[in-house]
């Protein structure tokens, strides 16, 4: 199930959007400025942003600009309620991945979203890097002061928590993004990789650590 932060000012346009994406089994938050979508992508981790342009506070353009300064590579749709050429331009140029504008279709929303989960893959990144820790995602291969490889699984939860460091990720997260859902995997199976990932932590000798116990939320932080 695919996690998205909405930031839409208007009511009323937020409530429907919330409903069809909730009907459509999407996990949404929705805040309404941009300075709260900013503090939400802070404090939690999204598959999708969807960030209305005219918002208070912040406009959509500001708060994706400071979304990207701290390092989120998230999927970022931009909702404007003008066609013309500039103003998508800056929203691109600002880092935005894609444009809806006013008035949409929700069929047609709802298509890009699954559009963007079937292809979700084709933007993972070859090599992620934070403090001392280096994870090349081809080789599955994790460097600091020493080096060692990973298994597929293990490569896959670090790429996660790494895209979303510093952020809390409840095991349940966990279960949705890298075991899909699986039946077969528990709290147990989650557990069981971050102790294997901070063995690996640990013996290449990383000042990088996973925080968080068994069955709660776990961070990566130096």
């Amino acid at each position: 199930m695919m996690k998205i932060l909405l930031a839409e000012d208007e009511p009323q346009l937020s409530h429907v959007m919330q409903t069809a994406l909730g009907t459509a089994d999407y996990n949404v938050d929705a805040v309404f400025n941009g300075q709260e979508a900013v503090d939400a992508v802070k404090k939690s981790a999204y598959d999708v942003i969807i960030l209305d342009i005219m918002m208070p506070v912040m406009d959509g353009i500001e708060a994706l600009r400071e979304i990207r300064s701290m390092g989120n590579k998230t999927y970022v749709m931009m909702l404007t309620a003008k066609a013309e050429v500039d103003d998508k331009v800056t929203g691109l140029d600002a880092g935005a991945d894609d444009y809806l504008t006013k008035p949409f279709s929700l069929k047609e929303l709802l298509a890009r979203l699954r559009s963007r989960e079937r292809r979700a893959d084709d933007y993972s990144t070859d090599q992620l890097t934070y403090g001392d820790l280096t994870l090349n995602n081809p080789e599955q291969e994790l460097v600091s002061q020493n080096s060692i490889r990973l298994a597929n699984k293990e490569t896959e939860l670090l790429n996660y928590l790494m895209l979303n460091k510093e952020k809390e990720i409840s095991s349940a997260e966990l279960l949705t993004h890298i075991w899909n859902g699986d039946p077969d995997a528990d709290d147990q199976v989650v557990w069981l990789y971050i102790s294997y990932l901070r063995q690996k932590l640990a013996f290449i000798q990383s000042k990088v650590r996973i925080e968080g116990s068994k069955g709660g939320s776990f961070k990566l932080t130096e």
